[in-house]
């Protein structure tokens, strides 16, 4: 594990800004690049704001791995908000997840490993929502080919996704970035991403808004 987050914890204190984390992940598969880390580091690039800090992180296809990061991340940064970036094999489109499930988790990950309790929180809710409404911010961007969704794939993504919600009471989303179609050409997504991200946060800020 890295010991460089209590430095850059430093480093955004003195900005002033809001942390908002976003994470990508690793190679997996037919992926050497993963679509899903080339978005965060584009987010970053571009930035959500002038009051708002980027830390992005590289995710591994590991569920031990993944589960020790997103934890420090929590425990550490203790960030406003968490978007966690997967990508959807085959999809053209944009998927908003909203719930993270716990449980069902019997795919191995790269290291050939997965959970021998098939869970990812032992004694958790059996799923915990994210508190922005996913189904509000989808219909909003209904034109740009933002779907909806409950069900993130009790893959490593999903994985993720449940571990953040529980560590950071439910400030966090998934979202799942096409691999085909026009929206995977980088420039077009990052900045619809961006875009999507600045009104989740809106809505963060706006508790009758929320789930």
């Amino acid at each position: 594990m890295s010991n460089n987050y209590p430095s850059l914890l430093i480093v955004f204190v003195m900005n002033g800004g809001e942390i908002v984390v976003v994470t990508g992940f690793g190679p997996f598969r037919q992926f050497l690049v993963n679509p899903s880390w080339t978005a965060a580091q584009g987010l970053k690039l571009c930035g959500l704001g002038e009051q708002t800090d980027v830390f992005i992180k590289e995710l591994p296809v590991s569920y031990v791995k993944t589960q020790q990061v997103i934890a420090e991340i929590w425990q550490t940064l203790h960030p406003k908000f968490a978007v966690h970036l997967g990508v959807a094999r085959g999809s053209s489109v944009i998927i908003l997840e909203q719930t993270g499930k716990n449980c069902g988790y019997r795919d191995k990950d790269v290291c050939g490993f997965c959970p021998d309790s098939h869970c990812c929180v032992e004694g958790g809710p059996e799923k915990l929502d994210s508190v922005v409404n996913m189904k509000a911010v989808a219909k909003e961007f209904k034109q740009a080919d933002v779907i909806y969704s409950r069900d993130a794939g009790r893959y490593l993504c999903d994985f993720a996704y449940y571990c953040s919600l529980y560590h950071g009471q439910r400030r966090a989303a998934l979202i799942h970035v096409p691999s085909s179609g026009s929206l995977a050409l980088a420039d077009r997504l990052v900045l619809l991403l961006q875009t999507l991200i600045c009104t989740m946060l809106d809505q963060l800020d706006d508790p009758s808004e929320t789930v």
